[in-house]
């Protein structure tokens, strides 16, 4: 008998005796970052870098096929016994000498995961990982003049850049409330002293916000410069008008964190759209995605009837949902998955399937 036959044959004995489990359950139990496994991530340190923001460090499985700089990871953390999705930032360069990751987390208002993660998580933490991804990158030729244009938590993947490349000739323009709220500010501070980076800082508390029409006023050479900006809509919208408007559209790159919100219903429900199949259909905001779905006739995986749950979790791509259970409004945002068992439609909304 061949060495392949005899392992089949010892994996299928030992699926007789695990059952109704699987040997595979148990070796995720006692090595859940092997190779095969599902993707995961281990949290290895939590560092604050404000009052509200905090960098994780993740050892990643082995299955981690690595990232570009600029790229986001899609992770699944355990929150009050509910395995909530959110995208973050990779912020570590991408030959950290130690294999592990970052991401920086900032705790947003109402926020399940961001606070969990800021004020809660603790080393030792198990998460699900999704492979990088994002375009949001720099070209293969770096270009020889540079902007970043960010504010708040959109500095996160311009730092995951600067931290990986080192540019001849970079500014950056950054707005947040406070001094104290920029997040990385040493790091930043220390690049300018070697005279690796011209920096401004607006702190809109006592400098307003920033309007793009005077951007010429602080970066007189803008327009010549490949420009990433990552930040608020509001921002953004403005930039996107502001490049345009001057001809250089091609020049200005974008990331935003959130799609364009729709605004959610009470409880009157919308259009739903299941964008792979291409169908659309009225729904009212009592009734499950799910039946929503199958009555319309799209494919809608669940294992809720057979006792399996989130066999139904599923993309949010656009609009608002809400949570049958709680009557917590849930809105798109890169990354962000739902339960269709137990969410209906919360105003118009995009459901890929």
């Amino acid at each position: 008998m061949t060495s392949t036959a005899l392992r089949s044959r010892a994996w299928k004995l030992l699926e007789m005796v695990t059952t109704p489990l699987l040997p595979s359950d148990y070796l995720d139990l006692v090595s859940p970052l092997r190779a095969g496994a599902d993707l995961r991530g281990r949290i290895e340190a939590v560092h604050p870098e404000t009052d509200d923001a905090a960098t994780i460090v993740i050892r990643p499985g082995r299955g981690w096929r690595g990232h570009t700089a600029g790229q986001y990871v899609r992770i699944g953390v355990d929150v009050d016994g509910v395995r909530l999705w959110r995208a973050y930032s990779l912020t570590s360069p991408t030959n950290r000498q130690d294999g592990r990751v970052t991401i920086t987390v900032k705790a947003i208002p109402d926020g399940k995961v961001s606070n969990h993660l800021v004020r809660r998580a603790r080393p030792g933490t198990l998460i699900q990982l999704d492979q990088a991804t994002g375009d949001f990158v720099l070209p293969e030729t770096t270009p020889a003049k540079v902007l970043y244009l960010t504010a708040g938590s959109g500095i996160t993947p311009v730092m995951g850049m600067l931290r990986d490349v080192e540019f001849d000739d970079v500014v950056m323009v950054h707005c947040a409330p406070r001094p104290q709220d920029v997040i990385f500010r040493d790091e930043l501070h220390d690049l300018v002293a070697d005279r690796k980076l011209r920096l401004t800082e607006v702190h809109t508390d006592t400098d307003g916000m920033l309007e793009i029409a005077r951007l010429g006023e602080l970066v007189p050479d803008w327009a010549e410069r490949e420009t990433w900006a990552c930040g608020p809509a509001g921002l953004l919208d403005a930039a996107e008008k502001h490049w345009s408007e001057h001809g250089v559209p091609e020049r200005l790159h974008t990331e935003r964190f959130r799609t364009g919100i729709a605004v959610a219903g009470d409880v009157g429900g919308g259009e739903v759209t299941f964008s792979t199949t291409g169908k659309t259909v009225d729904a009212d905001g009592a009734t499950p995605l799910l039946d929503v779905g199958e009555e319309a006739g799209v494919l809608m995986p669940s294992g809720c009837r057979m006792g399996i749950c989130f066999g139904c979790v599923t993309p949010l791509r656009a609009g608002a949902v809400r949570d049958l259970r709680t009557g917590e409004i849930t809105e798109a945002e890169p990354g962000v998955l739902i339960q269709t068992c137990v969410s209906a439609a919360a105003g118009p909304c995009d459901i890929e399937r």
